[in-house]
């Protein structure tokens, strides 16, 4: 089995997702990355985003539908899991960072934009917290959350690896994603076109909902749970 997971999985831990009604995308107009690296006022935006965010991210803790999912790795039932989430929830659950591929990268790391360093998000989050409004590295240049921004192309090593899972997989789960970001939702149609079976977990409707082999709407964190019970079972 290879899966994708999306915002839907961690509403249930208090994360809101960005399209549905009153995500965050209403309140919040997303900064691309050539925007941060131009100005200082978009710098100074997004941190005001991330900034007070990270709170919320860091104090969430697993919901039934990350721990299921880590219970199915333990199983030897998951392949890959390719995670459009942020929040670091699917490393706190204890699901195997070696089968572990965060296609939008990790809020809980922040990358200089100068030199390239990486280092935990508490030291920029730290300097954010005591006022200044764009923390920055010793090298003068600005800390970035690691994060995919728009605009900034995805890491071609963990597409590449989540693509060739897909095409390689006996069942493709879509869990709590609506299936319209792209490049990573294409992993729908090479599963498909590679004669997988495909299941589509969410509550909203997708592009691909007439096309799956399975489609389930209740909450994942209540479907996945009940999955791994009669796994459990069988």
């Amino acid at each position: 089995m290879v899966v994708l997971t999306g915002a839907g999985l961690s509403t249930a831990s208090g994360i809101p997702d960005f399209r549905s009604p009153g995500g965050r995308w209403e309140h919040y107009q997303p900064i691309p990355i050539q925007e941060f690296l131009a100005s200082e006022t978009a710098r100074e935006e997004y941190w005001r985003y991330k900034g007070e965010t990270w709170q919320l991210i860091s104090n969430a803790e697993p919901n039934p539908a990350h721990r299921a999912l880590a219970d199915f790795a333990e199983l030897g039932q998951i392949e890959l899991l390719v995670s459009q989430n942020v929040d670091g929830l699917h490393e706190r659950s204890g699901f195997p960072v070696d089968r572990l591929v965060n296609i939008h990268g990790t809020d809980s790391a922040v990358v200089c934009v100068g030199c390239g360093v990486r280092e935990p998000r508490r030291f920029a989050q730290k300097i954010w917290e005591s006022g200044v409004a764009v923390p920055c590295c010793g090298c003068g240049g600005a800390w970035k959350p690691a994060t995919i921004s728009f605009g900034q192309e995805l890491v071609a090593a963990d597409l590449k690896r989540a693509m060739d899972a897909a095409a390689a997989c006996d069942l493709f789960v879509a869990a709590g994603t609506s299936l319209v970001v792209g490049p990573v939702n294409g992993m729908f149609d090479r599963a498909r076109s590679a004669g997988a079976r495909t299941a589509i977990l969410a509550a909203s409707e997708t592009p691909y909902d007439a096309v799956a082999d399975f489609r389930l709407a209740e909450p994942v964190e209540t479907m996945l749970p009940a999955l791994r019970q009669v796994v459990g079972v069988l």
